[in-house]
């Protein structure tokens, strides 16, 4: 059975504005309700390695070698300042589309996959975050980490899913607009590199 206090600290944690998010409310902005599906599914999955590297006790490599940390930390400052460049250049996150094809939707997730899987504090964050609510007593205590990410993965995908159909919902207010979308344009551009530059400065 899973602990409300489990529970509402997983909502509390998914629900704050990040990387994922950003990158689903964008995406809901610019290719509206589907593609914001998709993107909250990639952003899910994109969580998969850390947790399984937590729960393998692997993140305790990232934790305790500078070079492996350093390695994932700059190849995902890399990759947001790339994002930030292709928004700001109107072929990334908030590229406007009318339709979402097969292509777009695979960008869309495999965009979204990257996001999550390039940033080493993940795999810290759950290292320290699951073993909180697996007691001593335990019989499986790998099994019951993976049903608490099991738990935490759904609420992710939930929430994002409820983020990406909002933004969605506005997108034809927005897209309609030429100057609101270049002011959003901008915002987000500004967004991520925001958060590349934060994931530069974080020490492990």
């Amino acid at each position: 059975m899973m602990s409300i206090d489990f529970l509402i600290t997983t909502l509390i944690i998914v629900v704050s504005p990040g990387i994922g998010v950003l990158y689903t409310i964008a995406t809901g902005l610019s290719r509206g309700a589907r593609a914001s599906v998709v993107a909250a599914f990639g952003c899910t999955l994109g969580i998969v390695p850390h947790m399984a590297a937590a729960i393998m006790g692997l993140a305790a490599l990232l934790h305790t070698s500078a070079i492996a940390f350093q390695t994932m930390k700059y190849l995902g400052v890399a990759y947001l300042l790339y994002m930030a460049w292709m928004t700001l250049k109107e072929h990334g996150a908030l590229k406007v589309e009318d339709t979402v094809d097969q292509k777009s939707a695979m960008q869309v997730i495999v965009h979204a996959i990257l996001i999550n899987i390039l940033n080493p504090k993940l795999s810290i964050f759950f290292f320290a975050f699951l073993p909180q609510f697996v007691t001593a007593e335990e019989a499986a205590p790998v099994l019951r980490m993976s049903e608490l990410s099991a738990v935490f993965m759904l609420m992710t995908f939930v929430v994002f899913v409820g983020y990406g159909l909002f933004a969605a919902a506005v997108r034809r207010h927005v897209i309609s607009r030429p100057a609101v979308l270049t002011w959003m344009r901008r915002a987000f551009t500004g967004a991520f590199a925001a958060l590349g530059a934060k994931l530069a400065l974080a020490d492990r």
